[in-house]
C-alpha cells in the first residue's frame, strides 16, 4: 500500500511514521518549502512540493490502485478541496480530517465518507473517562469483513421504510440520526430527506452502496 499525505503537520508525520514502520511507502503533498526540508530530514519518505488543491500538483502523484489519500491539513476547507480532487483524478480511498463539525454533513453529501474529527472524537473519550465509563471505540467493536458505511437520504429516499432501500444482503441499518440526533432505527416508519443513515456491511458491498448511495455517483 501507498499512503499520500495532504499536509506535513503533526497529525501527518505522527501516522506516516507509523506506515513507514510497517513497511508501507509514504508520499507527502506539502505546499511550504521550509516544511517539505524538515520532513526530509526527518522520514524516509517521498515529498511533492505543491498545492493539492490543485489537480496538476496531485496528477504528478499518479494515483495507483492501491493507494490511500490523506488529508490532514489544519484547514478544513483545503482538504475538502484536496480530497474531491483526489478522488476525482482515482484514489480508491480519501481519509479527509475536519475540525468544524458544520463540515461534516457536507462532507457526506459530498460522498466523502471517510471523515475524521480529532478533537470530537478525543473530547468524547476524555468525557466518557471522566465518568468513569467502559471506553469501547468503533474500530474495536467492528472486525474482520465488518464495515461501516454512512449516507445522508436524499430525495430517492424520501417515504421509505427501511427495509425498502433495496440494501445488500447481509447489510444492515444499524442507526441513524434526524435533525442531527440519534434516532433509534425502532423508531423510525419513514425516512426523510437528510436523514443519516448508519450501514453496517461486509466490506464486499462497499463499492455497490457508494454506487447506490453517493449523490455525485449516481
Amino acid at each position: 500500500m501507498r499512503a499520500v499525505f495532504v499536509g506535513g503537520g503533526s497529525f501527518t508525520l505522527r501516522t506516516a511514521r507509523t506506515l513507514l514502520a510497517r513497511k508501507h511507502e509514504v508520499v507527502i503533498v506539502e505546499r511550504s518549502q521550509p516544511v517539505t526540508a524538515s520532513i526530509q530530514e526527518e522520514l524516509d519518505c517521498g515529498c511533492l512540493l505543491g498545492d493539492a488543491t490543485r489537480p496538476r500538483v496531485m496528477r504528478e502523484v499518479e494515483p495507483g490502485p492501491n493507494d490511500v489519500l490523506f488529508c490532514l491539513t489544519g484547514n478544513d476547507q483545503t482538504n475538502i478541496i484536496a480530497s474531491l480532487v483526489g478522488r476525482s483524478l482515482g484514489f480508491p480511498r480519501v481519509i479527509t480530517r475536519i475540525n468544524d463539525e458544520e463540515f461534516e454533513h457536507i462532507c457526506i453529501e459530498l460522498g466523502l465518507q471517510d471523515t475524521v474529527l480529532p478533537a470530537r472524537t478525543i473530547g468524547r473519550l476524555l468525557a466518557d473517562m471522566a465518568e468513569g465509563h467502559d471506553v469501547l471505540e468503533l474500530s474495536s467493536a467492528i472486525r474482520g469483513e465488518a464495515r461501516i458505511f454512512l449516507f445522508v437520504a436524499g430525495p430517492d429516499e424520501e417515504g421509505l421504510r427501511i427495509d425498502e432501500l433495496g440494501l445488500p444482503d447481509e447489510a444492515h441499518v444499524a442507526l441513524l440520526y434526524r435533525d442531527g440526533e440519534f434516532t433509534p432505527c425502532d423508531g423510525v416508519k419513514k425516512l426523510r430527506e437528510q436523514d443519516e443513515v448508519v450501514v453496517v456491511t461486509p466490506s464486499r458491498h462497499l463499492e455497490a452502496l457508494r454506487e447506490r448511495f453517493t449523490p455525485n455517483r449516481r
